[in-house]
């Protein structure tokens, strides 16, 4: 009896059901018994505050995938097993979920992966390269199910989106080169156009999440230019802070860990906010995700200034404009609190 075994990474997106539902249908297709494997990578490390509640996460959702496979398969032969992958190591990028799919797939011989267009395991952007290539590399035949709702790489590549795109990420990329470099210097000037231009030719279409337009964009990279040195500002004032504590006898460090709901999108502006936190000395992101960020503060001064919501409100007004900037602190909205301290 021919037996068609199946592994299916899942992520709570809106085309997890339908990927499912596909993954039955083919695999009974291909043969008269299917085994059906049903994982959740974890891209968490095991001791951090919210790992129980993304155990818990990834739990509901096995079941209910499990459900949906006993639902579609009615009276058909059809195995589930469910597992979560990736608890005792830490997954960035795709060519470690590509590796840790396949070392599941070597221990139950695996026939095919079925990947939903939409998976996104918990990382605040889009992965750079698309996780079909690793898997390619380490030869796991895979099989993207055919959704209704488009994959997010489909939606990335129309004409006016793409110089949208080209045109943000130029000016974005050319910035940040004059501010390390010298603006008045022409060698300068000419290199920064050069490499602006690869980059953006490079990575345009996986910067961004969301449609820009081109009045927007020339405006987000005024407002940049303009937060620049206010960052600059936040920077050497945690210096000095920083420097004063360590300088003093009794070192009056206090780590602990701060979770913070901050109230930008993900993708590029909460990445913008997370690097921004980490650039601040006596603080440093651990984890970004969705609107959620996981900071270590080192200093009681650095903790107050994440309450405040400075950097937040900076963040603001480069990607929303100046009214957005106008919003309470965390503290104020009740959106940030401490989930551990030294023993962390």
């Amino acid at each position: 009896m021919a037996i068609e075994r199946l592994l299916v990474p899942l992520s709570d997106t809106v085309t997890v059901r339908q990927t499912v539902g596909y993954a039955v249908r083919s695999g009974l297709e291909a043969a008269d018994t299917l085994e059906c494997h049903l994982v959740v990578a974890l891209p968490y490390d095991a001791d951090v505050p919210e790992s129980a509640r993304y155990r818990e996460d990834a739990a509901k959702l096995l079941t209910r995938a499990r459900n949906w496979v006993e639902e579609d398969a009615s009276d058909a032969d059809v195995i589930v097993e469910t597992a979560t992958l990736g608890e005792a190591e830490y997954l960035f990028g795709p060519r470690d979920y590509a590796e840790i799919f396949s070392a599941y797939a070597d221990d139950e011989e695996i026939d095919r992966v079925v990947i939903d267009p939409e998976y996104q395991p918990g990382v605040t952007a889009q992965m750079l390269q698309p996780l079909e290539r690793e898997l390619e590399r380490v030869g796991l035949p895979y099989d993207e199910a055919p959704v209704e709702r488009p994959a997010r790489h489909g939606r990335l590549v129309r004409g006016g989106e793409s110089f949208d795109r080209l045109f943000a990420t130029f000016w974005i990329s050319y910035g940040f080169y004059l501010v390390l470099g010298d603006p008045t210097y022409w060698f300068d000037l000419v290199t920064g156009a050069a490499v602006a231009a690869i980059v953006a030719v490079s990575l345009a279409q996986v910067t961004f999440s969301v449609p820009l337009d081109r009045v927007q964009s020339p405006l987000r990279t005024v407002r940049f230019v303009c937060y620049v040195p206010y960052l600059l500002w936040e920077i050497v004032k945690a210096n000095i802070a920083v420097s004063v504590v360590i300088l003093r006898p009794s070192m009056p460090i206090e780590p602990t860990l701060t979770r913070v709901n901050a109230r930008v999108r993900s993708g590029l502006p909460l990445t913008a906010l997370a690097n921004s936190i980490t650039l601040t000395p006596g603080t440093l992101t651990v984890r970004a995700t969705n609107q959620e960020l996981l900071v270590h503060t080192l200093i009681p001064a650095a903790r107050e200034d994440l309450f405040d919501g400075g950097l937040e409100r900076g963040i603001r007004f480069v990607f929303y404009g100046r009214k957005s900037a106008d919003i309470p602190s965390p503290e104020e909205r009740d959106d940030a609190e401490i989930v551990g301290g030294d023993e962390l």
